[in-house]
């Protein structure tokens, strides 16, 4: 996959990511939600899209060589919120506080950083274009 194909898939996990976990600020509390704890109020099948959603992108992070162990730390993320999550509304709160996608997204960002600097300066020259066009 060459650079362009990377970053893209890179921001598309960041999208997904931050729409599952912090696309919804709360008013007057500046605490960020987003689609998960919401979509986890359905009893049973909130919980199984919402983990679907958040395998997709463990999927996704796979596509850059992760090492096993940070795969293994992913899994457990969303494995720990999907367990906890089967608890009515006790899990909902869970949800909205752990945030796995954006814990995932740190493993992978950190992961990209030691292993793909390159992808980063690519990343950053690709935002201060888009920047200077606005």
């Amino acid at each position: 996959m060459n650079a362009a194909k990377r970053l893209a898939t890179l921001n598309r996990i960041r999208k997904l990511s931050r729409l599952m976990d912090t696309s919804i600020r709360i008013p007057l509390t500046g605490f960020r939600i987003g689609l998960d704890p919401i979509i986890g109020l359905v009893p049973g099948a909130g919980d199984l899209v919402s983990t679907a959603f958040s395998g997709y992108i463990i999927f996704l992070a796979t596509r850059f060589g992760i090492p096993r162990q940070d795969l293994v730390k992913m899994i457990f993320n969303v494995g720990l919120e999907a367990f906890v999550g089967t608890v009515p509304l006790l899990g909902d709160l869970f949800d909205a506080f752990y945030k796995s996608n954006i814990r995932n997204l740190a493993i992978l960002e950190q992961h990209l950083m030691a292993a793909e600097p390159e992808l980063e300066k690519v990343d950053s020259e690709l935002y201060q274009s888009q920047a200077s066009q606005v």
